[in-house]
């Protein structure tokens, strides 16, 4: 027997009914909907009393019609500058096409968009042909692999993993407590407790080759939190130092630089030869130190000392490679 139409969609459906005149009536729905019409009269009860819709029924005509004129389902109201953002949103979504988000992710935007008023969702298929989200550098990840970890976080469970660090020649046996998946500039990381380290450890699922779950549930430390580990790096990669970063980009460059966020503590210093300098505040100098390297000759560290001597020493090894 097929399922049945969820209930938002059936009331929709009820209400595209009733707007139009049909004077539909429990057991039409109940047959047409393969639900009981207990069913159908619990959806007409929630409209009337909950929407607010003026549904009547018509002893003459045998079925349900509306008191007044209504335009809209208001299941959900929405203006096209909300629809534009939640379309946006979807667009940049596509990177998990063939990942277990992708079917709840469509079928949920399906139904908000089927709700919408008539004036909004005739601009759709014009806004798909305006927005589009090109990603040239998706991180590889093996979905079973992935699915099984996020599955390992949501429901607190202890997995054993084979992860293989950048470099090293064969995996390593991890037993891990997975709390937090996190996705920073389009790479999934995994924030979890390491039995063998016995301290919170940052993974790579791309990196992990293989999950096994152990049978034990853990319980998440209540001290723990991402944001806090996160607030003062610059990406993923956190330390225990306090760093005060100072750069100067050149003026080729220094739009480019006030056009975006880096960083929750930055600041931004327009100079009279029209560069720019930033400030920072970070624990880490690891992934800092790459993103300056990025800017090549276009970007000067004034402080700290030591950051400015690591880009020095890395820019004549680059230079050597080129002799």
């Amino acid at each position: 027997m097929p399922s049945s139409r969820p209930p938002l969609e059936r009331m929709i459906r009820i209400h595209q009914s009733i707007a139009a005149g049909d004077y539909p009536n429990a057991t039409q729905l109940a047959q047409e909907f393969e639900v009981s019409t207990k069913s159908i009269y619990r959806d007409i009860e929630f409209m009337r009393d909950r929407m607010g819709l003026p549904i009547e029924f018509d002893r003459v005509k045998n079925g349900y019609y509306y008191t007044e004129n209504v335009e809209n389902f208001p299941a959900i109201q929405m203006t096209e500058g909300e629809f534009f953002a939640l379309l946006v949103a979807e667009k940049a979504l596509q990177q998990y096409r063939g990942t277990n988000f992708e079917k709840p992710l469509m079928s949920a935007f399906k139904k908000m968009a089927s709700a919408l008023p008539d004036t909004i969702s005739l601009h759709v298929t014009d806004w798909e042909k305006a927005i589009s989200f090109r990603l040239k550098q998706v991180p590889i990840i093996d979905l079973e692999i992935f699915e099984a970890v996020a599955s390992a976080v949501a429901n607190k469970k202890q997995i054993e993993i084979q992860y293989k660090k950048p470099g090293a020649v064969a995996p390593e046996t991890r037993i891990i407590n997975p709390y937090h998946l996190t996705n920073i500039n389009g790479e999934w990381f995994l924030f979890a407790f390491d039995l063998n380290r016995n301290d919170i450890r940052t993974f790579a699922p791309a990196r992990i080759l293989s999950v096994k779950e152990t049978g034990i549930i853990f319980e998440r430390n209540r001290k723990f939190s991402p944001e806090k580990i996160l607030r003062d790096s610059f990406g993923i990669h956190s330390g225990s130092e306090n760093y005060y970063i100072r750069v100067r980009f050149d003026r080729k460059v220094a739009d480019y630089i006030r056009e975006r966020k880096w960083h929750e503590s930055q600041e931004l210093t327009d100079l009279p030869d029209g560069s720019v300098e930033l400030k920072l505040r970070l624990s880490s100098l690891v992934e800092i130190q790459r993103w300056l390297l990025s800017w090549g000759s276009n970007v000067k560290v004034l402080e700290p000392a030591e950051l400015a001597q690591n880009i020095k020493t890395e820019a004549e090894k680059i230079a050597r490679l080129y002799k």
